[in-house]
């Protein structure tokens, strides 16, 4: 064999999976189409959510429903064309956000949660990589008082369920902590115990140099040319055709692009999301913030203002479309002060997600040497680190951090 094991996919969680691959003694080449963290590790909000333990659900409150219906709002945007291939995902994914089985999928993704900043934190030491990260959290801003107040006191009963730091700051206290936002806010709650990340893509670049400064190999190829033969796994690349014992699905999006010709059946899709970099015309955010009622994220990154916007349900495939974009930024440009824009264009990138909310990692059963790692949900920058632990861990044998049960890829079957 060339290698131990091959690592599909450069985005936070594989290089993050290669590198404590490789910390267990395994010679690990890792393979993408792109550079590190150019595909959906680029273009996030920042965010290492340590507080959102309690996951991305459905809504069901029938006013929301409502809203959505009529395809209008910031925060989600659908094409009509998409709907009858997301049809059964999204009949699943209400299922799933009943009260009682979103409270057992947070317990599920607690010990990950939990853990996430730690791994973080020890991988930004080795690389050297603190300039690019803050510990400040974020803050989680209303624009109707009575909705502020609902979640302040829904808040407070997470932060003490869940041993989690939040303050709660009402619109005078928010304008002295954070004199570059101007009125439009109620109130915000303020969640201390998550890192915050200057540019995601940088982060995960960084990790790729601390893997290849260790020994690894970084290569350029093709996943879907992944090919099982005897007892190896080969796949093509840029320096010809490699081969491996074991492989690692971290494709994210792209992930049933390698697993769904080999017979799996995991109901994996993609929710599309823009970004815009500005100009800052007022001072500089302290934090990110999260506009809850209008849908969208706006971040310091590196001295401009980030814009993330909300879910789009289209297909993988299609042409952007802009529309949630503009939408947020009308509503964000009075209160953020967001000056020209800064970019050519709008980002585009995608979040795998599961309709459980919970991610895929562990072994797949019909194929000897076969890993997944995908699926976060929207936290792919919070669990990559994490995620690439406790996968190592199973893969060598070694006492994992968590029960990997709730994440078997076979739970779909």
């Amino acid at each position: 064999m060339d290698f131990d094991v091959m690592v599909l996919g450069a985005g936070i969680v594989g290089v993050s999976t290669a590198l404590h691959l490789q910390d267990r003694g395994r010679r690990v080449a890792l393979v993408d189409r792109r550079g590190p963290g150019e595909e959906t590790s680029f273009g996030n909000a920042g965010l290492i959510e340590s507080s959102s333990v309690v996951p991305y659900a459905f809504p069901r409150d029938l006013g929301t429903l409502l809203r959505y219906l009529r395809n209008q709002s910031t925060d989600l945007y659908w094409d009509y064309k998409a709907l009858p291939s997301f049809a059964t995902w999204l009949a699943r994914f209400w299922w799933e956000s009943s009260p009682g089985r979103l409270e057992a999928a947070a317990r599920d993704m607690l010990p990950l949660m939990r853990q996430c900043v730690a791994e973080h934190d020890a991988l930004i030491e080795r690389a050297g990589l603190q300039n690019l990260t803050d510990d400040g959290g974020w803050f989680e801003a209303f624009r109707t008082l009575s909705e502020y107040e609902q979640q302040a006191a829904a808040a407070e009963v997470t932060a003490k369920t869940y041993g989690l730091r939040m303050t709660p700051y009402d619109a005078g206290a928010l304008a002295a902590r954070e004199p570059g936002i101007a009125a439009g806010f109620c109130g915000a709650l303020h969640w201390r115990d998550p890192k915050t990340v200057s540019s995601p893509g940088a982060l995960t670049k960084g990790y790729a140099r601390l893997f290849e400064q260790g020994g690894g190999t970084l290569l350029t190829g093709e996943a879907v040319t992944v090919r099982q033969e005897a007892d190896a796994w080969t796949v093509q690349t840029s320096q010809g055709r490699i081969s491996a014992s074991e492989v690692v699905v971290a494709l994210g999006p792209w992930s049933d692009k390698v697993f769904e010709p080999l017979g799996y059946r995991i109901p994996l899709r993609a929710k599309r999301g823009y970004h815009m970099h500005y100009e800052a015309t007022q001072q500089m955010l302290g934090a990110p913030f999260i506009d809850s009622e209008k849908g969208y994220v706006v971040a310091p990154m590196q001295g401009r203002l980030r814009l993330t916007t909300g879910v789009e349900i289209a297909r993988r495939e299609a042409s952007p479309t802009g529309i949630q974009l503009q939408r947020a930024e009308a509503v964000a440009r009075p209160i953020f002060g967001l000056g020209r824009r800064l970019d050519a264009a709008p980002w585009l990138g995608l979040r795998p997600c599961t309709p459980d909310m919970r991610p895929v990692i562990g072994p797949a059963l019909r194929h000897r040497g076969l890993w997944f790692a995908f699926g976060h949900n929207h936290h792919g920058l919070t669990l990559g680190p994490v995620t690439g632990r406790l996968l190592a861990e199973m893969m060598t044998g070694a006492e994992p951090l968590t029960d990997p049960y709730p994440y078997r890829p076979e739970r779909f079957r």
